[in-house]
């Protein structure tokens, strides 16, 4: 009977140890369940807060360009009173080519450039064929005339340019 008390008092002690070590163990999980919800409703909040940011830029991201294109509205704006007022067409003339040399060069500011087109030869990536000639005074493909600018915008085609090309 000895042994047998020895024995259940062992199992006891090795009960209490296991429910001891489980004890701990869930109270770290519990611990770590808290820690990882915390973790998510931060990282939530920060996804909203990244959002938020991102469309306030978007929104407001061309601002500088607006602004430099409100002279050149208000340019207009006294070429088109000059015109009205002054008799002579050249000084018209001469207010909307300076309006138009400013706009040129705040659109090369922000990156845009005008693709190259007449006399070159015929690029899908560069151009739009909107009509053909026969002719063999040309090459074949090659861009007779330029009918709409094509742009790009840094490196990226933004629009294409629309052109006649020599047809054999």
């Amino acid at each position: 009977m000895g042994d047998i008390k020895k024995e259940k008092s062992k199992q006891s002690k090795k009960e209490k140890k296991l429910k001891e070590v489980l004890e701990n163990k869930t109270k770290e999980a519990d611990e770590y369940l808290s820690q990882l919800k915390y973790l998510k409703a931060d990282f939530e909040n920060y996804k909203k807060r990244m959002n938020r940011e991102k469309e306030e830029f978007a929104k407001y991201a061309t601002e500088k360009l607006v602004l430099e294109l409100l002279t050149v509205m208000d340019n207009l704006e006294r070429a088109i009173e000059a015109g009205t007022e002054d008799s002579g067409k050249t000084s018209l003339l001469e207010g909307v080519e300076m309006i138009y040399k400013q706009l040129n060069n705040i659109l090369e500011k922000q990156g845009v450039k005008c693709i190259k087109a007449e006399g070159e030869i015929f690029d899908p990536h560069l151009h739009e064929c909107v009509m053909t000639e026969e002719t063999d005074k040309h090459e074949e493909d090659a861009v007779l005339q330029e009918i709409q600018k094509g742009y790009k915008l840094n490196s990226r085609v933004i629009r294409h340019s629309k052109v006649k090309i020599a047809k054999r």
